[in-house]
């Protein structure tokens, strides 16, 4: 199967790099003065997007070679130091892992307001809803894979129960219920293109950057009890926001396919929020207690960035205007 095609690139950080990886050269050196871009912003999070598919896809002009290239991998490793630590300062410090994955269950006074699956459902129409779909595709058409590198990392009771848990995501042995799969499908009934990475030059820094989260925890063993918290997170919203999707497809008359992923999520993301609190992470921290701040770090980052990702939505979709840095046409 063949990969992507190469982003377009959004400033000298990825353009080097596209070009690059393009026509096969050794890296040049980058301009000066790079080091004050911003960590969240187009350019440096594109450059990691591209650098960290290298380790699933590839890309269709991409050599399988380049993934381990010394100097690829020494600029992801300086982008990503600078992407850890603004995340690191931009987070609140807490040291509980219970006490973040209670105040997930939480929701504050006015958050009806604020949720994009809030406002989805009870004001969505069906443009808003394939513009998130569209966003959303960068990481459901890869669903679970960026969790599975935790899986060597782990073991006894945790990775026992993580593997469980990614064996349903993975359709539980058959392709057809590959939760993957069926976002393809959930596209498809939206009328949107359901190429793997076909709209991340359509997607903004804040969709990119929230997929980058996962490579990241997930490309370093040293981050394994924060992509665990990230894992968890995930596991323990999704149910309820699950259901509040599901209502907005069949109000907008989505048809089946569309509706059926979140329908899928609803009833097995319930079962899975348990077992991912008790075995997963009960399991982690019973054979690595000190883990506990990382797993703690790694639920608030994920909230953190959600909701960068939500206020661009709200306020581009209230204001009538397209959240993607390319709006989408009558066939996607």
């Amino acid at each position: 199967m063949s990969g992507p095609l190469l982003p377009t690139p959004r400033g000298e950080i990825s353009r080097s790099l596209v070009s690059t990886l393009r026509y096969g050269t050794p890296l040049p050196a980058l301009p000066h003065g790079l080091e004050d871009t911003d960590p969240y912003g187009d350019d440096v999070q594109l450059a990691l997007y591209t650098l960290y598919e290298l380790h699933y896809r590839g890309f269709t002009e991409v050599s399988d070679e380049r993934e381990w290239d010394p100097g690829l991998l020494a600029l992801r490793r300086s982008l990503e130091l600078r992407f850890l630590k603004a995340l690191r300062d931009d987070v609140t410090a807490d040291p509980h892992a219970g006490d973040a994955l209670e105040a997930l269950l939480l929701e504050p006074a006015g958050h009806d307001e604020a949720g994009v699956g809030h406002f989805l459902e009870r004001d969505g129409e069906l443009w808003q809803l394939r513009e998130y779909a569209a966003l959303r595709s960068l990481y459901h058409l890869k669903e679970a894979d960026p969790h599975a590198w935790v899986v060597p990392r782990l073991y006894g009771r945790a990775k026992a129960a993580m593997v469980a848990v990614e064996f349903d995501e993975f359709g539980a042995g058959r392709e057809e219920d590959a939760h993957a799969r069926l976002f393809a499908d959930l596209m498809a009934d939206l009328g949107l293109r359901t190429d793997y990475g076909h709209y991340v030059d359509a997607a903004p820094s804040e969709a990119v950057t929230a997929v980058n989260l996962m490579s990241l925890l997930g490309l370093h063993r040293a981050l394994r009890g924060a992509l665990v918290g990230h894992f968890a997170a995930v596991e323990i919203t999704s149910s309820p926001g699950s259901r509040r999707l599901a209502a907005a497809l069949r109000r907008v008359g989505a048809g089946k396919a569309a509706q059926r992923f979140y329908d899928e999520h609803v009833e097995a993301d319930a079962v899975h929020e348990q077992v991912v609190r008790r075995d997963v992470v009960g399991g982690l921290l019973a054979s690595e207690p000190e883990l506990e701040p990382d797993v703690a770090f790694g639920v608030r980052v994920t909230g953190f960035l959600e909701e960068r990702l939500a206020a661009h939505l709200l306020a581009a979709w209230r204001g009538r205007r397209s959240a993607l840095r390319i709006p989408l046409g009558p066939d996607g």
